[in-house]
Order: structure tokens, then C-alpha cells, then sequence
């Protein structure tokens, strides 16, 4: 006789609610209607999220009736002026619920968030978004959190609808925020950096296109520096391997001269410069480069 395995009931997807239906509200929204969660959604002007209310969202005629409709509910919004602006009437609509404030801010003001929640007993995650619309919900989307360890673990199968899996940080709220701001400091960084050498390359008579094909060779080689800068920075070791500081300053340098002759804005590059020279004045020329972080960090 074959032996019975016990069987168990399939769980119904929550309920979910979205507040903000901007570019990124509208995707969260088809994030978690894709795996079937029940999706009310709400925005503070009219004629936004047709598309999702075509896919299945309901659109609550209130923010108030939006918050009620679920257990769970999440806001993003521009900024948090405006998250503050729409939660502060919907305390008492919140209590016994899960907050989860995806809007973009600065650290400070996450926490500023988590202690106005928590004036009013109401169960907040913060959290980051770091992945344009078109990713969210997909295996490649990461999306932190931080906050209510409960809160998270209650409902994180829910929340891996929008970034599988979904990443808790810690419970210190403003985490979230502040491993959003570090790595869009290393971004926007790495983004200024391309597009000034596009502008060297083209005042050089090199077109984009054929200078773009070589730069994947600086990109294959940043994860590995990534690692071994880290452990730099966390050890505050700097032994060089090969590439010492005062170096890597002389090609700054002849960079930042390459760029003057051809009259290009060099803002960003004599900031660097000014931070390499600091560094070296202060005895880290023979160190790595990442000693650069002792003239950088306020805790020096």
C-alpha cells in the first residue's frame, strides 16, 4: 500500500496596498499583481495607473480606503515631504497594519519616518529601491529593507513579489537609505566619470562609439576592486599590490591636464585630484588607493 503524504492547503496571495502612482508605484503595483496579490491602489492626483487598474487593481476613491483594503501597505513617493504629507491623517487607518515607505530619502529622514510610526505604534519598514521600473519584479531586482524585523518576516513572501529575494538589512530604520545613498554615491560617481570620458574622447576627434567597446574592460575589472577596497577600508590596511597611490595621482594628474587643454570642465576630476594630494601629503603615497579614505571620512 502506498503511504498517504499529507498534503497542504495552497495559501491565498495578501492583499496588498499601493499609495503613489508615479513611474515606480505603478510598477510595484504590476509587480505584485503578476504573482496575484489582490492590489488596491490610490494617488494624490487623478489620471494616473489606468494601466494597472486595467490589469486588475482596484482604485480606492481615498487614501483612507486604500489603507483599509490590506495588511500590508506600501508607499512611494517623491520624497519624503511628500509620504509625510499623505501618512500623517492615515495614522489611526494604519494601526495593526505593516507600513512599507519605498520612497526615496536620505537616511535622516527614514528615521525621522520610523519615529513618527512608532509614536503611534504603528509596525514601518523603510526601505530602497536599486532598480529602474523596468526591473522591479524581476530575478534581478534588489530592493532593501530595514526596520521591523517582525513586520518583514510576517510579510516578506509578500514583499518578494517586487525583488526575489527581498533583502532585510537590520532593524536601525535608516539602513535601508544608507546603503541606498552609498551605492548611488558610487553610481552617479562612475557616471560622471563615463561621461566626461566621452567628452575627452570626442575632443580628441574619438567618437563614442569606438571608444565604448574597451570601456568594458574598466567595468570587468571593478567587482574584484570592489572586494579587496572594502576589506582595505574596513581594516584601514592599505598595502598596495602592485599600484601605489602616488601613481595612480600622476595619471589623475595627466588626465586633469589632458581635459584643460581642451577647455572641458574639470570640476570633478580637481576633486579627486585635491583629495589624492591631501592623501599623499599625509604619508599615504606609497599606500593603495584606498587609502584615500582617511582624508574622506569624518572618523579619521
Amino acid at each position: 500500500m502506498t503511504q498517504a503524504h499529507p498534503t497542504t492547503a495552497p495559501t491565498d496571495p495578501a492583499p496588498v496596498t499601493v499609495l503613489g502612482l508615479g513611474d515606480m508605484g505603478r510598477s510595484l503595483a504590476r509587480a505584485f499583481l503578476a504573482v496575484g496579490h489582490p492590489t488596491t491602489v490610490w494617488n494624490r492626483s487623478p489620471g494616473k495607473g489606468e494601466d494597472v487598474v486595467a490589469l486588475g487593481a482596484v482604485r480606492a476613491a481615498s487614501a483612507e480606503e486604500a489603507v483599509r483594503a490590506s495588511g500590508l501597505v506600501v508607499v512611494c513617493l517623491v520624497d519624503y515631504d511628500a509620504s509625510d504629507a499623505v501618512l500623517e491623517p492615515l495614522a489611526e487607518a494604519l494601526r495593526g497594519r505593516v507600513l512599507v515607505n519605498l520612497t526615496s530619502d536620505t537616511p535622516a529622514r527614514s528615521r525621522q519616518a520610523a519615529a513618527w510610526a512608532a509614536k503611534h505604534a504603528l509596525s514601518y519598514l523603510d526601505g530602497a529601491i536599486m532598480v529602474p521600473v523596468d526591473v522591479v519584479g524581476s530575478a534581478e531586482a534588489l530592493v532593501f529593507h530595514s526596520g521591523d524585523r517582525a513586520a518583514f518576516a510576517a510579510h516578506e513572501a509578500t514583499l518578494k513579489a517586487l525583488g526575489a529575494p527581498a533583502t532585510f538589512l537590520g532593524e536601525d530604520h535608516g539602513l535601508a537609505a544608507a546603503y541606498d545613498m552609498a551605492m548611488l554615491d558610487f553610481f552617479y560617481g562612475a557616471m560622471g566619470g563615463l561621461v566626461h570620458a566621452f567628452a575627452l574622447a570626442r575632443a580628441e576627434g574619438i567618437d563614442g562609439a569606438s571608444l565604448a567597446p574597451y570601456l568594458g574592460t574598466i567595468a570587468h575589472i571593478l567587482p574584484p576592486i570592489a572586494a579587496y577596497t572594502a576589506t582595505d577600508v574596513d581594516t584601514r590596511t592599505y598595502a598596495n599590490d602592485g599600484g601605489n597611490l602616488a601613481m595612480m595621482a600622476a595619471s589623475v594628474d595627466h588626465i586633469l591636464h589632458t581635459s584643460k587643454d581642451h577647455g572641458l570642465d574639470v570640476s570633478q576630476l580637481a576633486g579627486l585630484k585635491s583629495v589624492t594630494d591631501r592623501a599623499i601629503a599625509e604619508g599615504h603615497g606609497t599606500s593603495s588607493w584606498s587609502s584615500i579614505v582617511e582624508v574622506i571620512a569624518a572618523d579619521r
